[in-house]
């Protein structure tokens, strides 16, 4: 899957959100895009990970997906807390303020591949926002950044916690028994959902509205 997917991910590296967010040159008004809009995939992706819980036999992977569930309404109270205010967002604004184009497919991809696909095929689906951001946070980490702010959420996906989190997915994937049409298939979720990390990242540097 990251082979097929390594092409899209050296772009990922190469996205000027990403590089301002290193450089420190990435403008407040992005970053508070960002924010908002990860909210809103949160909320949606928590639900994805408590299908992946629902549906899965293995127990391990059950308490494991339901408890990454847990943490993904976690991590969203948590942007309320401390980020959104802040960047002078008022969290109370958040529903008006409403999911993007990109947001909007990009979980819409999601819960469809959760709730209609095999389990395999959301397993695929949902690991690259796992590991890509893993790989971010790592590569990002090394050069660091003059923004506090930025800094900090870039040692949040660069830290030993999250890191030991992505194995417990990739594990999982690594142990999927799958036909050679159903591999087929999670090798393109995965494929695509890498993208829709890119597009999400570049919703963010252009602030990305609603044409109409």
């Amino acid at each position: 899957m990251w082979q097929r997917a390594e092409p899209t991910y050296q772009r990922i590296l190469q996205h000027p959100f990403l590089l301002g967010l290193a450089e420190g040159t990435l403008p407040r008004e992005s970053f508070g895009y960002f924010v908002v809009q990860d909210s809103h995939y949160l909320r949606a992706y928590s639900r994805c990970l408590s299908l992946l819980s629902a549906r899965a036999l293995p127990e391990e992977p059950v308490r494991m997906f339901a408890l990454h569930a847990a943490n993904a309404v976690d991590v969203e109270r948590e942007l309320h807390a401390s980020l959104l205010p802040e960047l002078g967002i008022d969290p109370a604004d958040l529903d008006r303020i409403g999911a993007g184009p990109t947001t909007t497919a990009y979980t819409s991809y999601l819960t469809a591949v959760c709730a209609t696909g095999s389990w395999a095929e959301g397993v695929a689906a949902v690991l690259p926002c796992y590991w890509v951001y893993r790989e971010v946070g790592r590569t990002l980490l090394e050069r660091s950044s003059p923004d506090p702010l930025y800094a900090r959420w870039i040692e949040t996906y660069g830290s030993p916690e999250f890191d030991a989190v992505v194995d417990q997915v990739v594990a999982v994937a690594d142990a999927l028994e799958v036909s050679a049409a159903e591999e087929a298939r999670c090798l393109e979720h995965f494929a695509v959902t890498t993208r829709y990390e890119w597009m999400f990242w570049d919703a963010a540097s252009r602030r990305l509205a609603w044409p109409v």
